[in-house]
């Protein structure tokens, strides 16, 4: 007998289309979440842009839509998440775990970089690149581009040339926001405008320097990764049609490279969800383009547009600054933030008769709060730029408050921890000639003309470590020379794991440590825990890759050595304070010229995302606010000064903040 078959209708991301019954989940979405919360949440099919204003929850928002997308049925590997830190990354898959189960883990998360980094060691031959290239962070790129730099007669220019962290730069934005180089130098470089031309061609030369080497930095990364998608080889076709739903957090961060990329990314499965504040863009300096965010709904098709406005962070008085503050902005989602948390303290504006009276404010504020049962650890002053924070430094010293200025050396940019890679690296990579030149130089009687002969030779013998018949160096240093060869002919060895390597490398690396830092017992400890980390992995270049893309923070020896306090108060830069909160937030130099920047009043660009950087400040509160400003500025050129507050704060009426004049007792 014959079965009889229906039709159901298939929608475009290949499930049978039924009206959802929300009692089937596990979880109690629409009762958990609030509406807004679970419109993003329920939301499938389409575009979409998630305008999260500050605290309203886009974390826990991105977590539950995974959850709900898996118990749809949705297989995880079919669902992509982006993030801009692999801290985030996790966070958000383990909490998705720990909310549904361990199917949320399996789901392909991690940043752009890392993302094109395992993409690329995958399909590097489709790509036109050897998958086993290495990556070059930051330094690297810069040592790089030094040793090109030398090749020019500066002397003879008889004229300042820019620096190698300079030209990195230049040449970096130029990629990240796909402007010329000419272009990049004359708008934020014109004093060395007369050089472009020199700048473009270490530029040519550098792509070539990578290329022949089998090296990608940070920027190739990204380059590599949207030629592959946009090319249609069968293995970019295999990826995309693997992927049916891109996620990506904090959008309005975003440079050209990762927006053509997401553009990508959804052309066969047109279901992409962004996740972002317009009014926390602040990286411009970076190549983050605000244009991004702003302009999403004409590059992606029927976007649907939610916003989340109901801030869990702070009090509503604090909120009703950052409203009035960002109301006035040229360009943006307009929103209203609003929260259930009441409280009668609005925020204050504090006037000082100069510097030091504002940081003994600040100080004696700080003691009266710690009396309160305030922790240390929950007070934070922010600035708009480092040096802002140095007249406040020598009075919290005087007060004996302990505190951590964020910004310190980072572990992967201590000196002992690269030169310990150097040599990890060009076990990895003989032609990575960067890292060779750092381990040559660490010899004593090697000089940067010696290094460059031996470099010379290295390359010209196709990195053998057999042939040593014509080896560029005095008799004296021969043996030397070729026992270093040896070391890293050994190492090379296939079998030994990155931990093996790195302890065999650390024996003859000691003496050399030892030698070159006086120091070298309290950085001991940086060596010891990149050994401990080498531990965890299998394969060399994935621990290469991991050093490069997502290193460890803090060095152990930058740490002030002997303080056993509990806790500490945070000095950070406003941009180093993105996405952190504390129950209370102090705002120094909240003045014109120093906040806007005087830079800053040159174009609307700037000066609007300076507002937006104020936004930011305002929102990192619970439940204190202080903004703080002299009256009288030391100028080197013609003394006091006086100051005004900041434009962002002028005509805050008195129903919103509350203006305070300190006078000397």
């Amino acid at each position: 007998m014959a079965k009889k078959y229906t039709l159901k209708k298939f929608n475009e991301t290949g499930l049978i289309e039924t009206k959802v019954d929300e009692t089937r989940f596990s979880i109690d979405y629409r009762n958990i979440l609030n509406s807004s919360q679970f419109e993003a949440v329920s939301a499938v099919k389409g575009n979409y842009l998630l305008i999260a204003g500050a605290g309203t929850g886009k974390t826990r928002t991105l977590v539950y839509r995974v959850a709900r997308l898996i118990e749809l049925g949705y297989p995880p590997e079919s669902i992509l998440l982006l993030t801009f830190t692999r801290k985030a990354s996790k966070e958000m898959l383990n909490r998705a775990a720990m909310l549904l189960d361990s199917r949320c883990t399996k789901i392909n998360g991690g940043t752009f970089h890392s993302f094109a980094n395992l993409t690329l060691r995958k399909y590097g031959k489709l790509a036109g690149i050897d998958p086993s290239f290495t990556i070059l962070d930051q330094s690297d790129s810069e040592d790089a581009i030094n040793l090109i730099r030398g090749q020019i007669n500066i002397d003879a220019i008889k004229k300042r040339f820019p620096k190698k962290s300079t030209i990195f730069k230049i040449i970096s934005l130029s990629k990240n926001t796909d402007t010329r180089i000419e272009d990049i130098v004359e708008v934020s470089f014109p004093h060395f405008l007369e050089f472009a031309d020199k700048i473009v061609d270490i530029a040519k030369v550098y792509e070539a320097y990578k290329r022949k080497n089998s090296m990608l930095d940070y920027d190739d990364l990204l380059i590599y990764l949207l030629r592959f998608l946009q090319n249609e080889n069968q293995g970019a076709k295999a990826l995309l049609s693997k992927i049916r739903f891109v996620m990506v957090d904090e959008y309005q961060d975003t440079n050209y490279l990762q927006a053509e990329i997401v553009k990508s990314l959804t052309k066969y499965n047109a279901n992409c969800m962004v996740v972002g504040d317009d009014s926390q863009s602040i990286y411009s300096f970076r190549g983050a383009n605000f244009k991004n965010i702003i302009e999403f709904p004409n590059y992606f098709p029927n976007t649907t547009i939610i916003k989340l406005e109901e801030n869990y962070r702070s009090t509503q008085t604090i909120l009703d600054m950052a409203n009035f503050i960002i109301n006035s902005a040229v360009e943006k989602y307009p929103k209203n933030l609003f929260t259930r948390k009441t409280s009668d303290n609005l925020p204050a504006i504090i006037s000082a008769t100069n510097e030091n009276m504002q940081s003994r404010f600040v100080v004696n504020r700080i003691l009266e709060l710690r009396e309160e049962g305030v922790k240390l650890e929950d007070i934070a002053v922010l600035f708009r730029s480092s040096f802002h924070s140095f007249d406040l430094e020598i009075e919290l010293n005087k007060a004996n408050i302990p505190y951590i200025k964020v910004g310190g050396m980072k572990f992967m940019e201590s000196a002992h921890v690269k030169d310990l890679l150097a040599f990890m690296r060009v076990t990895a990579n003989p032609r990575d000639l960067i890292s060779w030149y750092r381990i040559l130089m660490l010899h004593e009687g090697i000089g940067p003309k010696k290094a460059q002969a031996i470099l010379g030779y290295i390359e010209s013998n196709a990195f053998s470590f057999d042939k040593h018949t014509e080896l560029p160096v005095p008799a004296k240093m021969y043996d030397k020379i070729i026992n270093l060869f040896e070391i890293i002919k050994t190492a090379k060895n296939k079998s030994k794991s990155p931990a093996e390597k790195a302890e065999y490398l650390y024996n003859y690396y000691d003496p050399l440590f030892k030698s070159a830092y006086d120091d070298f017992n309290k950085r001991k400890k940086d060596i010891e825990t990149f050994i401990n980390i080498s531990q965890n992995y299998k394969s060399i270049d994935s621990f290469l890759a991991d050093m490069a893309l997502e290193p460890p923070q803090d060095s152990v020896s930058d740490l002030e050595p002997g303080n056993n306090e509990d806790e500490f108060l945070t000095l950070t830069t406003i941009h180093s304070a993105k996405g952190l909160e504390w129950h209370t937030v102090f705002l120094i130099h909240a003045m014109e010229g120093f906040f806007p920047s005087s830079q800053a009043s040159e174009s609307t660009e700037a000066l609007e995302e300076e507002r937006r950087l104020m936004y930011v400040t305002v929102t990192r509160a619970e439940e204190h606010l202080y903004v703080c400003y002299p009256m009288h500025i030391f100028d080197r050129y013609s003394g006091f000064t006086i100051a005004k507050p900041s434009r962002f704060i002028q005509g805050i009426g008195e129903d919103i903040a509350e203006e305070w004049l300190l006078d000397e007792e």
